[in-house]
């Protein structure tokens, strides 16, 4: 494993490779989920699902478990938000889905936190979904790019971009269960069904075992009765476990990225970072329990 030389937070002095990954994590107890590959999707975007991953994974490798990022979308929010800067990466997932280069050869050291490591996503990515347009087997390339990472890590979030396409199909093909975090409002509920319908598509085509793990509310403000309303329909409606608690608005969430940080460094004692942290805690728990 490497830490990318173009991270914002250079010469922090992060160890490297696999056999520190370990280390890290010796003297603390760490249960390894029963589920592995988790995909964060909803084709909306502004819900808050490049912040979710950020945060739970961050949570999660603070309880000890080995966690790995991966940055689908080609925007690579999550990439700039963990301190990277994609326009100086000179490796990626792009070069993983072209066949230029392995997981393990892109994979980066997040600095400041021990136990997460990213994989991470260039404007190129762009290009890389239209070359697996003519792929044959397209919807199992990051599947099958993962498998010799697998047991390095105890989880694997992967950030799909807020879209139905190709690079979406490829993280729910990869992925056993699916996390979808949910903005409080109309438009972001709609957005459930039309999800859940490819969701569907992708069980019955790429990867029968595929699930919905549960729904994570974002950007909750519970002072209003609409926020309260969308969130109790989602689970009468479709049937979804909704994690608790709701993450609440903050305008610690929109400083962090600027920072290179997520909430749970920038802010660790705000009611966000509190929330991402009980909520690493329910999501681990549902993957244990299969």
């Amino acid at each position: 494993m490497t830490l990318c030389a173009t991270s914002h937070q250079r010469g922090t002095g992060a160890p490297t490779g696999a056999a520190t990954v370990m280390s890290r994590t010796q003297g603390r107890r760490r249960l390894t989920a029963v589920v592995k590959v988790v995909a964060v999707a909803n084709q909306k975007g502004g819900v808050a699902k490049t912040t979710s991953v950020q945060s739970l994974g961050v949570a999660m490798a603070e309880q000890g478990q080995r966690v790995l990022v991966v940055d689908l979308d080609p925007q690579a929010c999550l990439t700039f938000s963990l301190g990277f800067n994609p326009d100086d990466l000179s490796t990626s997932l792009h070069d993983v889905l072209v066949r230029r280069a392995k997981i393990a050869d892109v994979r980066c050291a997040v600095p400041g936190v021990d136990g997460l490591s990213l994989v991470p996503a260039t404007i190129d990515l762009a290009g890389a979904e239209v070359h697996l347009l003519s792929r044959t087997g397209r919807e199992h390339v990051l599947a099958r790019s993962l498998e010799p990472v697998l047991a390095d890590h105890d989880v694997i979030l992967i950030d799909c971009p807020p879209s139905l396409g190709v690079l979406t199909i490829n993280g729910l093909t990869a992925a056993e269960v699916v996390v979808v975090p949910l903005q409080c409002e109309a438009l972001s509920h709609r957005g459930v069904g039309q999800l859940l319908e490819t969701i569907e598509d992708v069980r019955q085509f790429a990867n029968e075992k595929l699930r919905v793990l549960g729904v994570i509310a974002t950007m909750y403000d519970g002072r209003t009765t609409h926020s309260r309303r969308i969130l109790s329909e989602v689970g009468e409606r479709y049937g979804l476990p909704v994690f608790e608690p709701p993450v609440p608005k903050s305008v610690r969430f929109a400083e962090a990225p600027e920072l290179g940080r997520s909430v749970l460094q920038h802010a660790p004692s705000s009611s966000g970072a509190a929330a991402y942290r009980a909520l690493a805690v329910q999501v681990l728990d549902a993957m244990r329990s299969g």
